[in-house]
C-alpha cells in the first residue's frame, strides 16, 4: 500500500459562522487520517506509546488552502509517506471534496498539508529511531 485514504462528513461543529470548515479543524482531520492510515497496516497508535515509551510530533506543518469545504461535504484525504529518516518521517496529504453521489473519485483538490513528524520518547522529549516494527509498517505507506 503506497497511500491510505478516508473520508469524513463535514458537521457543523467543523464550520465557522458562515458555513465554511474553520481552517484549523484541516489538522485535526489530517491527524484522524494519519491515525488511520498507521491503524490500517495493523498498528494503533497508541501500541508505539504502550510498547516503547515513544511518540510522535509535529514538527513541521505547511498547509495550501486551495478551495473551501462547506457543511455537508465529504471530504476524502489521501496520505501517503514521502520521506522516512531513522526518527522523522514527512506526509503529504490532500484533502479532495467528493460528489456524494459518485463516491469514488474525488472532485476537486480543496487543500494540501505537507508534515513532518519525529519521533520522540515520551518520558524526556529526546528524539528517538522508529522501532524496526515500526519503520517496516510505515515503508508499507511510503510512495
Amino acid at each position: 500500500m503506497a497511500q491510505h485514504e478516508i473520508d469524513f462528513r463535514i458537521y457543523y461543529e467543523d464550520t465557522d459562522a458562515g458555513g465554511v470548515v474553520y481552517h484549523a479543524r484541516y489538522l485535526a482531520f489530517a491527524e484522524r487520517a494519519r491515525t488511520e492510515a498507521i491503524r490500517a497496516q495493523g498498528c494503533a497508535v497508541s501500541g508505539l506509546l504502550s510498547d516503547y515509551g515513544l511518540v510522535f510530533v509535529v514538527r513541521n506543518a505547511a498547509l495550501d488552502y486551495r478551495r473551501p469545504f462547506r457543511l455537508d461535504d465529504i471530504m476524502r484525504i489521501t496520505t501517503r509517506l514521502t520521506e522516512l529518516g531513522p526518527a522523522s518521517c514527512r506526509l503529504f496529504q490532500s484533502f479532495a471534496r467528493v460528489d456524494e453521489g459518485h463516491n469514488t473519485a474525488p472532485q476537486e483538490v480543496c487543500a494540501t498539508l505537507d508534515v513532518r513528524l519525529a519521533c520522540i520518547r515520551a518520558d524526556d522529549g529526546r528524539p528517538a529511531r522508529f522501532p524496526p516494527r515500526w519503520r517496516d509498517l510505515l515503508n508499507t505507506l511510503l510512495a
